[in-house]
């Protein structure tokens, strides 16, 4: 089956663009475009789409509260796109609930891989510039709106361990490796761990873990 995709972008040669790329892909499937937030939304909701390519600066309703009423009442996964790769929103899209974001500037078969990651329930924690960017806007966002996770106390010691290398940006096979576990094992924490906290992928535990201080940035990725 086809990934039904939505296109958001308040620019209609990047609609076009972004359209161009993913109709050469059999897997992908262009089901409709939006020219602002609003328009995300109704599209949405009268569309399906499994993923929602959501520009974060639009008119009418910007991309972040689009987002959030997105996730809060459709399955669809927001793959947030933005111009710079120290966009001051890009946290706040991740706290509305988007599951990564891409620079627009991407080249389009990591557009693409992108878009069948999302759509997968994976999360877009590479290349390494993305798992700084979140360590720094959830350091932002903990210094801005202190949110303990008092649901952490649910998971098991193996179940924290996993979630804290999950936090780090490493793959099941890593974890496993780390570990020494079993793949289906780590997957299955995993998924526990999702389920305990209430969290839709990966991208919305990395964010609770740097939020709860229950992993802080390192050194070297804070440089």
């Amino acid at each position: 089956m086809s990934i039904r995709v939505l296109i958001c972008d308040d620019q209609s040669l990047v609609r076009a663009g972004f359209r161009l790329v993913l109709e050469h892909h059999d897997d992908l499937e262009v089901v409709g475009e939006a020219a602002d937030g609003r328009q995300a939304i109704h599209s949405a909701e009268r569309l399906e789409p499994d993923v929602v390519l959501m520009d974060i600066r639009m008119p009418e309703l910007d991309g972040i509260a689009a987002t959030r009423a997105i996730t809060e009442r459709l399955p669809a996964r927001v793959l947030v796109l933005t111009t710079y790769d120290l966009d001051e929103y890009v946290y706040d899209a991740l706290q509305a609930g988007a599951s990564g974001f891409l620079l627009k500037d991407t080249p389009p078969e990591r557009l693409v891989d992108g878009i069948r990651a999302v759509a997968a329930g994976e999360a877009l924690l590479a290349p390494a510039i993305t798992r700084r960017l979140i360590e720094e806007f959830a350091r932002i966002g903990r210094e801005r709106r202190a949110q303990p996770a008092p649901e952490l106390a649910e998971l098991t010691p193996r179940e924290l361990e996993v979630l804290r290398l999950v936090a780090r940006g490493l793959s099941n096979a890593e974890i496993a490796e780390e570990l020494v576990l079993g793949d289906t094992t780590v997957k299955t924490h995993v998924a526990h761990v999702l389920s305990k906290l209430g969290l839709r992928d990966r991208v919305q535990a990395v964010v609770l873990a740097y939020e709860s201080g229950l992993v802080t940035p390192s050194p070297r990725d804070a440089s």
